[in-house]
């Protein structure tokens, strides 16, 4: 009423002075429409003020999660943007009667505004929406960044069609039905969202990759954490904190190695081998027999398997002067045998996992002797110090079996070769 009295003050007052009426009545439209739009954003911010702050106190004093989300994604200070949108858009017909094409230019661009407002408020509910469902354990395995921007994005075509219906006042089917001759051009467009959505479904319903999922492709020289996965790229933190950005359909079309089962298996596995020198490998004397059953780790195995190799020569009447009658123990064999005891009796080693001692083909290097366990420990640091602490020990033990690493001689070899004179 204040408003209509004022705005009625005005004409008077221009007619008075001389003006016309018609002049006078379009001002009168132009102050109504001024006071009425400064009276709806002081409204706002009063409105603003009152609701965000008892968002605010309930969010601060609630135990749970989805107000606080809500609050920090500002989903309630969007929201509240479409309400000076909507008055305004109410008051416009009472306040520019004098002026048509104003009004209907005016009511456009409000619609246009409460459209982008709309948009906002959907964008910042699917944030809250994300960060919510991070809170639950099974967004771990079932990861939704990639379908919410799939949904955003869907959204904003809506969105951007509406509003160019608008400018050029023409129905939003009419546009649609237009873009069948586009369909090519959106294809090359949205191309990596198209295949990163077909990936992601993929990847999730394969359960094939996670966030915290350690994964190597060599191809990308990802080596390193899955520390998200969203529609278009997969980011892995490298152990060296580098980070690598992989296009989420290669995980599909390309292949990489995941992690994750030894990391839930409880074990991490060691394989490695050492090679010996051929030559060293023979069987043991008496001599050799009784120093190695001096050694407690395999004592009862040296004795027991002496004692049976002796029953089954003597039933056999084998003739021991020729040592490669009958069956008879090498320093092999024996060497292989206390590594196996050595990592049983290891606090570090898993003995009930795969636990393997196991001698390959012998080839130019000599023979490898190779060690495939799995450790109690995961972590990176304390593996390689497990396994390193195993390896020291073994190469220091080779000697005291009469066998010899092989290596390729270096140049300090050749160096001390003494060449014999000749008489």
């Amino acid at each position: 009423m204040i408003l209509l009295q004022l705005g009625t003050w005005v004409k008077d007052l221009l007619t008075r002075w001389g003006f016309s009426e018609d002049f006078s009545a379009g001002m009168r439209d132009i102050t109504d429409f001024v006071l009425a739009l400064a009276v709806i954003v002081l409204a706002y911010y009063a409105i603003r003020y009152v609701i965000l702050g008892v968002a605010r106190r309930i969010s601060r004093r609630s135990s749970t999660t989805w107000d606080d989300a809500l609050y920090q994604n500002k989903v309630f200070h969007k929201a509240l943007l479409l309400v000076p949108g909507l008055m305004i858009s109410s008051m416009i017909p009472y306040t520019l009667d004098e002026f048509p094409s104003a009004i209907v230019w005016t009511q456009r661009i409000v619609q246009i505004y409460l459209v982008f407002v709309t948009l906002s408020v959907i964008n910042a509910f699917l944030n809250a929406l994300y960060e919510i469902y991070q809170g639950y354990e099974v967004s771990k395995a079932k990861p939704i960044k990639g379908y919410l921007q799939v949904v955003k994005i869907v959204f904003v075509i809506i969105g951007i069609i509406i509003v160019i219906s608008m400018l050029l006042d023409k129905s939003p089917v009419y546009l649609l039905g237009g873009l069948g001759a586009f369909s090519a051009v959106l294809m090359l467009v949205f191309r990596d969202p198209i295949l990163g959505l077909a990936a992601g479904i993929q990847i999730s319903a394969n359960d094939m990759a996670r966030p915290g999922d350690w994964i190597v492709m060599g191809k990308s020289g990802a080596d390193g954490v899955v520390t998200d996965i969203s529609l278009t790229t997969v980011k892995v933190q490298n152990w060296d904190k580098t980070i690598t950005t992989i296009p989420t359909y290669a995980l599909v079309s390309e292949s990489f190695t995941n992690w994750r089962g030894m990391e839930e298996s409880g074990g991490r596995r060691i394989k490695r081998s050492i090679n010996l020198d051929m030559n060293s490998v023979k069987f043991c004397t008496a001599e050799m027999i009784d120093r190695f059953s001096n050694i407690s780790l395999i004592r009862d195995y040296v004795t027991g398997k002496q004692e049976e190799l002796s029953a089954y020569n003597r039933a056999q009447e084998i003739d021991n002067t020729v040592l490669v009658n009958g069956r008879r123990q090498t320093n092999l064999g024996i060497f292989r045998a206390y590594l196996v005891a050595y990592l049983k009796n290891n606090p570090n080693i898993r003995t009930d996992m795969a636990f393997l001692v196991r001698q390959l083909q012998p080839g130019e290097s000599g023979i490898p002797i190779e060690i495939y366990v799995f450790s109690k420990e995961q972590e990176w640091s304390k593996y390689e110090d497990i396994q390193s602490d195993i390896f020291d020990h073994i190469l220091a033990a080779v000697p005291e079996f009469e066998l010899q690493v092989f290596q390729n001689p270096s140049g300090a070899d050749f160096r001390n070769l003494r060449i014999p004179s000749q008489a």
